[in-house]
C-alpha cells in the first residue's frame, strides 16, 4: 500500500463504459459521493475495441439512455461506433459525471480492522465503503485453443479487426456466427476475399418485420423482460445486423454472395481445420427462432387490432445453402488459400483486481441481480443480470438504478440510530396490503 494518505470516498465506480456512466447517473440522483475510473477513456470498448464500420445493431430511439437523444443520428437510424463514443462523452459531461480517465485499479480487497474496500489504483490508493464493479462481462477475448499459434496463419479476435486491409492478402476464414461474425464475413467479401464462415448455434431476429424493429417486438412482447434464458441457450449468440441501414441476417444470402459455409470449428492438425456437421441443424434451429418470432407479432397485430402492413414475403426462407446440404467437414487451409483466421468467439472476464470472495469456482461472479454476496460490493453489465436486456444500453441503465437504490437503502441502514428511522431512509418495496 502507498504511504501516501488514502483518498476516501463513498462509492467507487471500476469502469467508464456505459455502465459506470450510467451508475453515475443514478448514484449522483440519490446524492451518494463517488468516483469513476477508467483507465483508458470513457466509452473505450465502443472507441478501439470494435471494427471501423460497425454500427448500433438498433435503432438510436431505443439503443440509449432515457434522458438523452443521440443529436446528429434519425430514430430509426443506426448509430456508428464514433457516434456512441461521442454519445457517452457528451452524457458524462451532461450529468457531471466524476470520472477519472487513464488511472487503473490494480486491486481491491476488504479494509482491514473496518468497514468498506481499499482499492489501490495508478494514481494513489481509494477507500470506499462500497465498490461497483461496472467492467461488464466483456473484458478478455475468448479464443478456443483449436490453431495452434505457430500454424503459420494470422489470428486476431474480432476485438482487435479493424478492416479488410488489416489482414494479409488471401481468404479469410471468420469463427462465429453472432451479430459480429455475420457482419465481418460480409465486409471482408465486399472486399473481394474469400471468406469462410464457421456457424454455431444461434438466435436470428428479424431486424424489421410489419414496420416495427425487432427491438419494438421484443418489447412489447414482454421479450426483453425475460429474467432467464431457455435451459441449455444461456450462451446462444444473436444474429442481427444494423450494418447498410439494418438489414435481417440469413445465412442463405451470405452464402449466395459467395461466402462458404461450414460447421462449428472443431480441430486443427497437419493444417486442416475440421468442422462438425452441424451446419444445416444450427441454421434450421435460427430458421424457427425467426419465425417464432413472426408467428409471436402476427398474433399480437390481430390480438390488439393493430393495423400494421402484412409481410407473408418474411416467411419465403427458400432451400437450405448447398454447403448446408452437403456440408465441408475439412479444410486444407493452404490449398483454399486461407492465411487470415479472424475469432468472433466472445469474451470472458476478468476480475482478478477484485481481491474479495464474491465469485464461484470458475470465477462467475456470484450475486443477485448485481449484488454481491460479499456486502458493499456491486456487478453492472452483466449478461441477464436482471433480464434479457441487461447487456444493451438501456438495460444497463435500469440495472444501475436498482444497484443505485440497493446502495442507497445500505446508507440508511448504517445511520439508523437507535431513534427512529434516519431521514433519507428508503425501504425495500413491500406487497400491498389490503385494508381488514
Amino acid at each position: 500500500m502507498s504511504s501516501q494518505a488514502a483518498e476516501v470516498t463513498e462509492v467507487l465506480v471500476v469502469g467508464a463504459g456505459q455502465a459506470g456512466i450510467a451508475m453515475s447517473e443514478h448514484l449522483t440522483a440519490r446524492g451518494i459521493p463517488h468516483i469513476v475510473l477508467e483507465r483508458h477513456k470513457i466509452a473505450e470498448r465502443w472507441r478501439n475495441e470494435r471494427w471501423d464500420s460497425l454500427v448500433a445493431n438498433g435503432p438510436a430511439w431505443h439503443d440509449r439512455f432515457p434522458s438523452l437523444e443521440f443529436a446528429d443520428v434519425e430514430p430509426d437510424a443506426f448509430a456508428t461506433k464514433d457516434q456512441v463514443v461521442e454519445y457517452f462523452e457528451q452524457y458524462a459531461q451532461l450529468i457531471g459525471a466524476p470520472v477519472r480517465e487513464g488511472v487503473e485499479v490494480t486491486s481491491v480487497r476488504k479494509r482491514d480492522g473496518g468497514a468498506g474496500y481499499i482499492a489501490e489504483t495508478s494514481a494513489g490508493t481509494i477507500e470506499a465503503r462500497y465498490v461497483v464493479a461496472a467492467t461488464g462481462a466483456f473484458q478478455l477475448p475468448a479464443i478456443p485453443p483449436i490453431v495452434p499459434a505457430d500454424a503459420g496463419l494470422f489470428q486476431l479476435h474480432s476485438s482487435a479487426y479493424k478492416n479488410p486491409d488489416q489482414l494479409p492478402q488471401g481468404g479469410v476464414l471468420v469463427v462465429g456466427a453472432g451479430s459480429s461474425g455475420v457482419q465481418i464475413a460480409a465486409e471482408l467479401r465486399k472486399a473481394g476475399r474469400e471468406v469462410f464462415l464457421a456457424v454455431g448455434p444461434h438466435d436470428r431476429p428479424p431486424q424489421r418485420y410489419r414496420g416495427r424493429s425487432f427491438v419494438w417486438w421484443l418489447g412489447v412482447l414482454g421479450m426483453w423482460e425475460a429474467s432467464a434464458p431457455p435451459q441449455g441457450a444461456e450462451h446462444v449468440t444473436i444474429a442481427v445486423s444494423g450494418a447498410d441501414g439494418g438489414h435481417t441476417v440469413d445465412f442463405r444470402d451470405l452464402a449466395a454472395s459467395g461466402i462458404r459455409l461450414v460447421g462449428r470449428a472443431s480441430g486443427y492438425a497437419d493444417g486442416k481445420l475440421t468442422f462438425d456437421g452441424d451446419l444445416a441443424d444450427n441454421i434450421r434451429l435460427g430458421d424457427e427462432n425467426y419465425l417464432s418470432m413472426l408467428d409471436a407479432a402476427d398474433e399480437f397485430i390481430e390480438r390488439n387490432g393493430l393495423d400494421l402492413p402484412e409481410e407473408p414475403e418474411a416467411r419465403d426462407l427458400g432451400p437450405l445453402p448447398a454447403d448446408a446440404l452437403e456440408p465441408i467437414r475439412e479444410v486444407d487451409l493452404a490449398a483454399s488459400g486461407i492465411t487470415s483466421i479472424v475469432w468472433a468467439t466472445g469474451f470472458r472476464s476478468d476480475y482478478g483486481w477484485l481481491q474479495v470472495d464474491a465469485f464461484d469456482e470458475l470465477g462467475r461472479p456470484k450475486q443477485q441481480r448485481g449484488v454481491s454476496v460479499e456486502p458493499g460490493v456491486y456487478f453492472l453489465g452483466l449478461p441477464w443480470q436482471s433480464r434479457r436486456g441487461s447487456t444493451f444500453i438501456w438495460g444497463i441503465w435500469h440495472d444501475a438504478k436498482f444497484l443505485a437504490d440497493q446502495i442507497g437503502i445500505q446508507r440508511g441502514y448504517l445511520e439508523y440510530d437507535g431513534n427512529g428511522a434516519p431521514s433519507n431512509f428508503v425501504p425495500r418495496e413491500r406487497p400491498a396490503v389490503a385494508a381488514s
